[in-house]
């Protein structure tokens, strides 16, 4: 989900159930969502995309794993003892991103999902059929809300699992944070992006590099999908391989021709923000 989203670890991991793209939404290979304003790093909303196959994880996930854990939650009656529980009545609204809630005291209020932030995020239910359900995506085992400081640790006990199994076996067993998930995410789409408008319009390495010296190019799009402020941040920090490479056309592009596999992959070698996945044993 991070890797195909581009989400920080704070966004992603403070998604709601209801924030989730349906698949039923994607577009060829992707679903669109939309993050509010007080979860973003900028304090801007934005717009993410997720693949399908990501969004697809997530849906089995929410009724089978997730799913079983609200079932052990409500039968040890853990959700009613949430502080400052609020109970979700109805949501309104064209996008239907006003929430109405009722507070443990039985207060009635209304606030738009925008400018619900993270904390008030892990407060927030709705009442089915087997009782109070968090709306909070990623719950723990016991059923409460996944903290997003929490995925740090999972992400490197998986990493050391990988160091005991593969240690002898390859050259670099995998070491993954859910960061490098966003970096991986800005390579890839900064690769993908340039092959799309390639082939939408023809353009000789000539004629693009003309283009993108009218009009800019698409680290303007990836800052976008980033969340940045700045075009520069996206250069300098979540880049850097990517600008080492521009001596060299941009992302290595008369080499690659139509396939961004190789360009990844030398992306990869040259930064130590990301891993090749691809390769072999």
């Amino acid at each position: 989900m991070l890797f195909t989203s581009g989400l920080r670890r704070s966004e992603g991991a403070s998604l709601l159930t209801i924030e989730v793209p349906a698949l039923g939404s994607a577009t060829h290979r992707y679903g669109c969502g939309r993050l509010g304003r007080q979860v973003t790093k900028s304090r801007k909303p934005r717009t993410f995309y997720a693949s399908a196959e990501a969004l697809g994880a997530v849906t089995a996930y929410i009724g089978t794993t997730r799913r079983a854990a609200v079932r052990r939650a409500q039968a040890a009656g853990r959700y009613e003892a949430t502080p400052g529980l609020r109970v979700v009545t109805r949501r309104s609204g064209w996008r239907e991103t006003t929430l109405h809630w009722t507070d443990s005291d039985g207060t009635a209020m209304r606030r738009d999902l925008d400018m619900v932030g993270v904390e008030e995020r892990a407060r927030l239910f709705v009442r089915g059929e087997d009782g109070l359900e968090p709306l909070w995506l990623w719950l723990a085992e016991d059923g409460t809300p996944f903290q997003p400081h929490s995925w740090e640790a999972v992400y490197r006990a998986a990493s050391q699992r990988c160091q005991t199994v593969l240690t002898g076996r390859v050259a670099q067993p995998p070491w993954f944070t859910p960061h490098m998930a966003r970096h991986s995410f800005a390579l890839h789409m900064l690769v993908v992006l340039q092959h799309a408008l390639d082939r939408r319009f023809g353009l000789s390495p000539e004629e693009r590099r003309a283009m993108r010296e009218l009009y800019g190019d698409v680290w303007g799009l990836v800052r976008d999908l980033l969340g940045h402020a700045s075009e520069e941040t996206t250069r300098t920090i979540y880049a850097a391989p990517v600008a080492d490479l521009q001596v060299r056309s941009l992302l290595l592009e008369e080499a690659a021709g139509d396939d961004s596999t190789e360009v990844l992959a030398q992306l990869a070698r040259l930064s130590g923000r990301v891993l090749d996945a691809q390769v072999p044993a």
